[in-house]
């Protein structure tokens, strides 16, 4: 019997932020299970060019909406100034060189780009802002460096965007439970802590006693 989580998402997505607390506790609910989360990005938004004004407005509303739902912080005053292209593929990249370099640092990364990003406005498109918080994660800074720039993380990051659409998925963040190849789905979109924790802990509960 395998069995394990995969949690897709994007670490420039607001709902993702927003659903950050909640996540953290159901990948720590699985792992006490000895059930382990497999990170894969999605690719929210990908390329692109500088934000308008109304587009940057409907984003900054979606965030208020994420902030009103779910509590997260949110650095609203200068977020995303003129020129700022929202294209989320770095960020992607960044956690997929992590998670092949080390996936359980690849979370602790996680958890800087979508703090630096939302809470303290950080340009987490950028590599060397990426490379940054690589190392802050505890990585060796050349040795990410050279595997963010690398053709088989562009390829790799590629690979989960696409496996993520065969899917169909179309909104992060998304929860799966596999069990023997089989896919179940927790959660698409934002739903609290005390929805879903029974909901896994009933999965779990079939999937160690299978």
């Amino acid at each position: 019997m395998s069995a394990r989580l995969l949690y897709v998402m994007d670490p420039m997505c607001s709902w993702c932020w927003g659903f950050a607390p909640v996540a953290e506790a159901l990948i720590a609910q699985a792992r006490e299970a000895g059930v382990s989360t497999r990170l894969v990005p999605g690719g929210l938004r990908t390329g692109g060019s500088a934000l308008d004004a109304s587009t940057r407005k409907y984003i900054l509303e979606h965030w208020q909406a994420v902030h009103d739902a779910t509590g997260q912080p949110f650095r609203f005053d200068g977020a995303m100034p003129d020129g700022f292209v929202y294209d989320t593929e770095p960020a992607c990249r960044a956690l997929v060189a992590a998670r092949e370099l080390d996936e359980q640092r690849a979370w602790h990364l996680l958890k800087l780009i979508q703090a630096s990003f939302y809470e303290q406005g950080v340009d987490v498109t950028r590599a060397p802002q990426l490379v940054e918080l690589a190392e802050q994660a505890g990585f060796d800074r050349e040795l990410f460096s050279l595997r963010f720039a690398s053709h088989d993380t562009r390829t790799a990051t590629t690979a989960d965007f696409a496996w993520v659409q065969d899917l169909g998925i179309a909104g992060f963040p998304t929860l799966l439970a596999e069990r023997n190849g089989q896919l179940a789905l927790l959660t698409n979109g934002y739903q609290p802590l005390q929805s879903l924790q029974p909901l896994l802990g009933r999965w779990l509960q079939q999937a160690v006693c299978a």
